[in-house]
C-alpha cells in the first residue's frame, strides 16, 4: 500500500471509530475541515508511526505544520524516503 493510501485509509478508519464522516479527501481539503478533534489527529499520527515506521513530527524540528490533507500526506511521503 502506498503512503498516500495508508494515510487516507487511516484517516477514514479513525473518523469512523470517532463517529465522524469525512468529506472527500482531496489534497486541498483543510485538516480542520475533517471534523476530527486533536485526539483523533493524534490517533492518526500514532497509527501512522506504527504502520509506516516514521513520525515526521518527532524526527524533524523543522517539519512544517500541515494545513491540508495534501500537506499531511507529503510530510509522510518525504519522511518515508
Amino acid at each position: 500500500m502506498s503512503v498516500r493510501s495508508t494515510v487516507e485509509h487511516t484517516m477514514t478508519e479513525v473518523a469512523a471509530e470517532h463517529a465522524r464522516s469525512l468529506p472527500p479527501l482531496q489534497d486541498d481539503t483543510r485538516l480542520i475541515d475533517l471534523g476530527l478533534d486533536s485526539l483523533g489527529l493524534a490517533v492518526i499520527v500514532a497509527r501512522l508511526e506504527d504502520g509506516l515506521g516514521v513520525d515526521p513530527f518527532r524526527a524533524s524540528i523543522d517539519a512544517p505544520f500541515p494545513v491540508t490533507v495534501g500537506d499531511f500526506i507529503r510530510i509522510y511521503e518525504n519522511a518515508a524516503r
